[in-house]
């Protein structure tokens, strides 16, 4: 069987008033027009002469016949979308070039498009009120500032920066696609359910890759994922630069570096395809994330060895296959003035099957000067999602014009004499169903439609990469995928590069300043962490986390001398029998109150050391119980006033056996004008009063919580120490002095030997608060109420035991000793023994 071979080359340029535009143009009642890529360079950075578009772009291509395949159909529709009335169109190609995207529009704009003549911008309405296109955000925001000023709607099927959505600067620009403020969360939602906590972002200096870096870099930094490093390359790599080439070689070298997890590739498809080639070329085995550019880039999948760059993960529109397209392409049904688009190529039908994988390849070619295009592996470049994106674009404008001119099925009230903004305004209105796709646009102009996710597939050798779709993001936040697969991701515990991703319970994910590659930390005390990598968290003031067992909280334990307490009960029961002891002591002292051994003590002074050390022992409850402003206030302070009381009392005892029995004449002298009893009380107990008084009003022992370890302490904490040290120094220093004159009173005729046994009580006080003192300051815990306790109870129970006891053992057991003739032979012994004459009185 012969193959019959029809070629057709038709080069349909027409004139305008600046030179030469190349597009195609299908007359109607209402035209749209239509702004499309089927080249992807110019010569303008080489030469300086002419512009000539070159290395043409199959997949623009066919995008600029669904637009014309759609109107057609529109056209042909039954019932007629738009009775009486055809939609024409004027398609040119902008070579993705802004300069000619520009000129095209400027076209579009005259008040005439039927190419017989040039008409002028701002005078009347353009006959072109609405246009598709472009696909770049570059480019679409440069026709975005142009065609606002005739009001004229622009629909862009891929132009997705976030730019594009300030209605203050493109009040005109609506899309048939979501903005990249939508995958940029998309993307960012991706990496955590993934669980990756590194990612490198490379962007392209244009509207489209700086925005949308950007917007990824703060949607990371607000989840918690370190971004190692940020790269923003130049918006076009041209290889035969040396600037390009430098700078390709220094981003391989810092991906090779890098331990990020994924790499963000934000930029158009003709920079995504060299970077990719120097992937393969050293292979990176990366993972990738494609944006909406070049997610779906079949030539890019179709390198050579894709799979040694890595797998690539993606997002793009959520396209469907357009109705009846793929067979409008099979069957070529081209009208030749398309071919204008073209350029240097044509296209053969009636092929066998045995040349088509050839001439596939051939389209695919682009180093030859003029290629042979089989409409039959065409389809293989048909780009799903834009041209599904295009395909609502159309619909749209139908539809609005629909209703912009109350069209039923057989009529239309209104002519196509209607201005650009009536349209435009119609167009913000829109909320139909196309094909099950419910679309409609807000405040923004941006549509409420969703993202594929997509994952290259290279495991089959023989079929090669696969683009498949793999799940979903919307833009209410919700994000799909394949349940599997994400459970296989967020189980990986360390990257390939020996950097944590998560943490045992306990432990926090922490990272260096200087790279990403995070570790896992032992959390501090009173600090907890669930796992996962979680940063560790502080306990509240009620709780703390054990060692070994950080992971959770647990309550603190309040702390302070319980009344319950075993320990606090013995307290209470020494406490409680020093008071009866007190007490029967000053019972039989009253009851004996005239005879010599109770005038030995002091006579009614003994009373008051009494009612000195009750209080004493009435103090130590104080200290029981949880710390309240009373009882901090009432302990230490009123504990000095009461022993103070007891030291003046046992003091002026002292001085009065001193002054009885001291016959030294010089010593005698000085010492009779202190044994004034009442005025030594008054003034050693009055100092120590007016010392504590002023410790309560100026700097009062408070209720204090102290977290030590598993327990809040309840205590007393002193806001000062220079009270407390000078009571306890006060007192102290009183206790000395006593001791010295009981030291010197043991020489002398004492029958009842009350200077020494006052002397081991002094002795044993200064002792006992010698010891008190750094146990006071360096303890903590609820033992530190108990020692103040113990150091008072030792303190009263030395004077009551060494010094009142024994007279009341004496006045109930040895009475014989207790009248003035036992006295007074003792005394009469005692110096008869030293060789001295007793003179009796």
């Amino acid at each position: 069987m012969s193959v019959l071979w029809v070629c057709v080359s038709v080069l349909y340029v027409f004139h305008s008033c600046k030179g030469e535009t190349r597009h195609v143009y299908s007359p109607g009642d209402i035209v749209i027009g239509g702004l499309f890529h089927t080249h992807l360079k110019t010569n303008r950075s080489v030469n300086s002469g002419p512009l000539v578009c070159h290395d043409f772009d199959i997949r623009g291509f066919l995008l600029s016949q669904v637009m014309i395949y759609t109107i057609r159909e529109i056209n042909q529709r039954t019932p007629r979308v738009l009775p009486n009335f055809t939609i024409g169109y004027d398609i040119y190609d902008t070579c993705s070039d802004v300069g000619l995207a520009i000129s095209a529009t400027l076209r579009l704009l005259e008040t005439r498009s039927d190419n017989q003549s040039c008409g002028r911008i701002g005078h009347g309405e353009p006959a072109t009120k609405v246009v598709v296109g472009e696909a770049s955000s570059e480019t679409s925001i440069a026709v975005a500032r142009i065609v606002s000023l005739t009001s004229v709607a622009q629909i862009s099927y891929s132009a997705t920066s976030e730019l594009l959505s300030r209605k203050y600067k493109f009040p005109t620009f609506l899309r048939t696609v979501s903005s990249d403020a939508h995958q940029t969360k998309g993307i960012s939602e991706l990496v955590r359910k993934f669980n990756w906590k590194a990612v490198a972002i490379v962007g392209s200096d244009d509207e489209y890759g700086r925005y949308g870096s950007d917007s990824l870099s703060d949607h990371f930094s607000a989840k918690g994922v370190c971004v190692e490093f940020m790269k923003i390359l130049p918006g076009y790599f041209n290889l035969k630069s040396n600037k390009s080439s430098r700078l390709l070689v220094e981003l391989v070298k810092r991906l090779t570096n890098s331990s990020a997890e994924a790499i963000i590739l934000f930029t158009k498809s003709t920079n995504a395809e060299i970077i990719m080639m120097e992937a393969i070329k050293y292979k990176l085995n990366r993972t990738w994330i494609a944006s909406d550019a070049w997610s779906t880039s079949t030539k890019i999948a179709k390198l050579p060895d894709i799979k040694l760059a890595g797998q690539v993960f993606g997002f793009t529109f959520q396209g469907r296959e357009v109705p009846g397209f793929k067979n409008y392409i099979l069957t070529s049904q081209f009208d030749k003035k398309q071919y204008a688009l073209m350029g240097d190529y044509r296209f053969c039908t009636n092929q066998s099957s045995e040349n088509m994988s050839k001439d596939c390849l051939l389209a695919d070619d682009q180093h030859q000067p003029k290629k042979c295009l089989d409409s039959r592996c065409l389809i293989d470049f048909i780009d799903k999602a834009f041209s599904y994106s295009i395909y609502l674009a159309v619909e749209v404008i139908a539809d609005s014009l629909r209703r912009l001119m109350k069209c039923d099925s057989q009529q239309c009230e209104r002519t196509s004499n209607f201005t650009a903004l009536e349209l435009l305004e119609e167009i913000k209105k829109t909320n139909c169903t196309v094909n099950t796709t419910v679309i409609s646009f807000d405040e923004n102009g941006d549509p409420n439609l969703a993202y594929n996710i997509v994952y290259w597939n290279s495991s089959d050798a023989k079929r090669g990469t696969v683009i498949k779709t793999i799940g979903g993001y919307w833009p209410n936040g919700s994000i799909k995928l394949p349940d599997e697969l994400e459970k296989a991701m967020a189980a990986v515990e360390v990257t390939v590069y020996n950097c944590s991703k998560t943490c045992k319970p306990g432990l926090e994910l922490k990272t260096p300043h200087e790279t990403c590659c995070a570790y896992c930390a032992p959390c501090a005390e009173r600090e907890f962490s669930p796992g996962n990598g979680t940063a560790c968290q502080s306990c509240n003031d009620t709780q703390y986390s054990k060692e070994g067992h950080r992971d959770k909280c647990f309550p603190i334990t309040d702390q302070y001398l319980r009344w319950k307490c075993s320990f606090s009960i013995v307290l209470s029961c020494f406490a409680i029998s020093g008071i009866i002891i007190t007490i029967l002591c000053a019972i039989l002292f009253t009851v004996y109150r005239g005879t010599p051994i109770v005038k030995a003590v002091g006579g009614c002074l003994c009373l008051l050391e009494l009612l000195s050390l009750l209080a004493c022992f009435c103090l130590t409850f104080t200290f029981h119980g949880k710390p309240t402003r009373d009882s901090c206030r009432l302990g230490l302070p009123l504990f000095g006033v009461a022993f103070s009381l007891c030291i003046s009392c046992i003091l002026a005892n002292l001085l009065q056996i001193l002054v009885s029995f001291d016959f030294n004449i010089k010593v005698a002298s000085w010492m009779k004008k202190l044994n004034q009893p009442c005025a030594v009380v008054t003034v050693v107990s009055g100092i120590q009063l007016i010392l504590s008084v002023l410790w309560m009003v100026f700097e009062p022992p408070v209720p204090y919580v102290d977290a030590i370890d598993t327990e809040s302490v309840h205590k007393c904490k002193l806001l000062s120490v220079r009270f407390f040290a000078a009571t306890i120094g006060y007192l102290t220093f009183w206790a000395f002095i006593c001791f010295l004159f009981a030291v010197k009173g043991k020489k002398l005729p004492d029958l009842y030997k009350n200077a020494a046994l006052i002397s081991v009580s002094m002795l044993l006080f200064i002792i006992i608060w010698i010891i008190f003192i750094p146990l006071f300051l360096t303890m903590k815990g609820k033992n530190k109420a108990a020692v103040e306790i113990v150091a008072i109870l030792i303190s009263s129970y030395s004077i009551l035991g060494f010094h009142l006891a024994p007279k009341c053992y004496i006045m109930l057991f040895r009475k014989e000793l207790n009248n003035e003739n036992a006295i007074t032979s003792y005394i009469k012994k005692y110096y008869e023994q030293q060789g001295r004459a007793v003179i009796k009185s």
